[in-house]
């Protein structure tokens, strides 16, 4: 079997032969093209064309367009035109699928709703902007090939223009897909605790699901309606979103899955209607049900044509299910959309899509109307604490929220950092202190009289910045303190004068200067006037001579030093385990992810060692409840926390200032907590410390205190628990 044959088995001879001749054009248009890992770049076009034709269903017509738009693309001089051999609507596809790759997020300074306006104008079938969708679909399962830098970008532009789009067009397996893969990188942490929970309760509530139906078996029989019943479990993401939202924990999630029906009928919509009504009277009349929360879109389907009946019901252990009831061609409707049906048979315009495009090019050209506001739920949103910014080539660069042009000139190289005056954003001229926005182009004014100021330090905001500033005003300083130090010993010896260590510290001190080098750039610059400094030397020595010595230093009295008790940590108070079965196992924590009393915990069989307790966010997590589930036993802590101390280490990274550290161990004194280790490692390149922390705390409520209040600290740039 070819290429052709093994990845589009589902064509027939003439689809296949359609595909086939648009494949050979590309692979020879691509031929010595890599992918960021080596691959040959004809992999993408062939990745994007087995989403197009297995997960959303489009014609071959389709496949081909994919396949010389990506020829096209890379090689411009490439003639597809020329013969008619693919017929108008795939020109016109590929035609559409060029104008957009040329459209860059920089030209429409990110901003979705113009960069989604375009990609629909140029999109007169709308299967062109679902083959964009797949596209990145494709470019997203494969992230881990591209750059740091790239990939970054990559993600951002997913969040803010692409997952949006799929879910105003309907598309939510693909919409859910791409949140996800966006959420497994942007909140690695996150997704890996919130997996490994989903992961942990499957058989919970396969559990669930069939004891649901199993008073509605018999029901449904006799009535004679055939049906599939499945789980649909929501995504890490959207869990993750509304955890953030309503501010519980996962547990607090009451509908992580629903239990859909999917209806097996003749497609004839007063058919279809009748038979999810009739289930539903079943479900309502077998348990309660919430008629608060219940959806009707089939009575009403959603603009992109969404039809389904949602109903929230409660069962005997009072555990609330969500319901969804549809038939198959609703089913693959709300998970592939409208676009997969467009001349799927020959039938250039179905009335149905035609209202579908028609509602979506209203939906993006008035944001702000009712229809628009149905698609509001559940939609991303961009990081609240970071901007992204282009430079006027459209490399991006990501910047803490409230950065300035300055910020900006100082991310890019230092040294357009310490010359530069002004900027233009998206060509504007603008002041050093303007703040950025996401999506804005920087470009950076400079001069070569410019110097630093110390004014400048009250509106940077990234460490690298402040670092830059602090050390070219200190080298001025330096300079300036030579210069001064020079002036003031010629005036010395012509004065016939000396000036002694003491009597200097009574000159700084009356002058207010806090170093030796501060007075003396003060003098170098002229702050202070060197002919004065003849009388207050005078003054200075006879204050100097006529004191007294007190002979005698400040002794610290016992105690005074406030110490912590470096406390052992006992393993026999930290845990109880809630299992009647297993009182003679030993259990220890694991040290590869150091639980605290409060964590989610799961205990983890071991073979010499009894049973091990991790994290539910645990590194190792994933593979054990996957590869030994039968190991796997649920365990609990006891009701109040132990006398005894738990370990946990955090990461932080500050910014380059000594008073960071004593700001960190003064934050952690105020809580129930001891330093039983403290690590800083400096990073000149980012002109930032790297601290290991490693605490000792009696319950994850304490560390989180902790955490928190680090992380508000002036100086405390990230902190995150290892």
């Amino acid at each position: 079997m070819d290429v052709i044959e093994t990845n589009f088995p589902k064509f027939d001879d003439r689809g296949r032969e359609l595909i086939r001749k648009a494949y050979l054009i590309a692979e020879k248009a691509l031929e010595g093209q890599t992918r960021g890992n080596g691959s040959p770049f004809i992999g993408h076009p062939l990745g994007v064309a087995k989403i197009a034709a297995d997960e959303i269903g489009l014609p071959a017509e389709c496949i081909a367009a994919v396949f010389l738009h990506e020829a096209v693309r890379m090689k411009p001089d490439c003639d597809i035109w020329t013969g008619a051999q693919f017929g108008q609507d795939i020109y016109t596809m590929v035609e559409g699928l060029n104008r957009i790759s040329t459209i860059k997020p920089k030209d429409t300074r990110l901003e979705a709703d113009n960069y989604k306006r375009l990609i629909v104008s140029y999109s007169k079938d709308p299967r062109v902007t679902v083959l964009k969708l797949a596209d990145r679909l494709e470019v997203m399962r494969s992230l881990d090939m591209f750059p740091k830098l790239s990939r970054e970008r990559k993600i951002l532009e997913t969040l803010m223009l692409y997952i949006p789009l799929a879910h105003q067009l309907g598309l939510y397996n693909m919409k859910s897909e791409m949140e996800d893969i966006y959420f497994r990188y942007a909140e690695p942490q996150q997704y890996r605790a919130i997996t490994n929970k989903l992961k942990a309760t499957e058989k919970d509530r396969q559990k669930l699901m069939t004891q649901f139906i199993e008073p509605l078996k018999q029901k449904l029989s006799d009535a004679g309606i055939s049906y599939k019943l499945k789980i649909r479990t929501k995504t890490a993401y959207s869990i993750w979103r509304k955890m953030q939202k309503q501010k519980v924990p996962f547990e607090g999630v009451y509908d992580v899955f629903a239990i859909r029906f999917i209806i097996d009928c003749d497609e004839d919509r007063e058919t279809e209607h009748a038979l999810c009504w009739q289930v539903f009277s079943y479900v309502t009349e077998e348990y309660e049900s919430d008629t608060s929360r219940l959806r009707n879109w089939i009575s009403n389907p959603k603009p992109n044509g969404y039809e389904s009946l949602h109903i929230t019901v409660k069962n005997s252990d009072d555990i609330y299910l969500e319901v969804q009831i549809r038939t198959k061609r609703m089913d693959d409707m709300a998970e592939n959309g409208l676009a997969s049906h467009w001349s799927y048979k020959g039938i250039k315009h179905e009335a149905t899509l035609d209202k579908w495009l028609t509602s979506v090019r209203s939906i993006l050209e008035h944001p702000d109307s009712e229809e628009s506001a149905a698609y509001e739920d559940e939609l991303p949103e961009p990081p609240s604490n970071e901007i992204f910014v282009f430079t006027p080539s459209g490399e991006l660069r990501k910047l803490p929220a409230g950065a300035t042009v300055l910020d900006f000139a100082f991310d890019i190289h230092s040294n357009l950092g310490t010359r530069c005056t002004g900027g233009k954003v998206n060509g504007k001229a603008v002041p050093l202190k303007e703040k950025l926005r996401t999506g804005d182009i920087v470009e950076i004014m400079s001069g070569k009289n410019q110097k630093p100021s110390a004014d400048w330090l009250n509106f940077v905001v990234t460490s690298k910045a402040r670092s830059k500033i602090r050390q070219k005003l200190s080298e001025a300083e330096f300079e300036k303190a030579a210069e001064g130090k020079e002036m003031l010993a010629r005036r010395l010896k012509n004065w016939k004068m000396e000036l002694s260590d003491e009597t200097l510290a009574i000159l700084m001190k009356k002058l207010q200067f806090k170093t030796v080098n501060a007075f003396y750039a003060a003098l170098g610059n002229g702050s202070v006037d060197i002919a004065s400094m003849k009388d207050m030397i005078s003054e200075a020595a006879g204050i100097q001579s006529g004191e007294k010595s007190t002979g005698g230093q400040h002794a610290e009295k016992p105690g005074e030093t406030d110490r912590k008790d470096a406390r052992k940590v006992s393993s026999d108070d930290i845990l109880v385990i809630d299992a009647r079965n297993l009182k003679n196992l030993d259990y220890k924590m694991a040290k590869c992810c150091n639980p605290v009393y409060g964590d989610d915990v799961f205990g983890f069989v071991s073979i010499r060692e009894g049973i091990k307790i991790h994290r539910i966010s645990c590194p190792n997590a994933a593979r054990l409840i996957e590869m030994y589930p039968y190991r796997i036993q649920k365990v609990r802590w006891s009701d109040t926390p132990s006398s005894s101390g738990f370990q946990a280490t955090l990461k932080i990274t500050a910014a380059h200032e000594p008073s960071v550290i004593n700001e960190i161990i003064d934050v952690v004194n105020t809580f129930k907590a001891s330093i039983r280790a403290f690590n800083v490692n400096e990073n000149s390149r980012s002109g930032t410390y790297e601290i290991s922390l490693k605490l000792s705390v009696t319950s994850n409520l304490e560390l989180d205190k902790v955490i928190s209040k680090i992380r508000v600290a002036r100086n405390v740039l990230r902190v995150s628990r290892v």
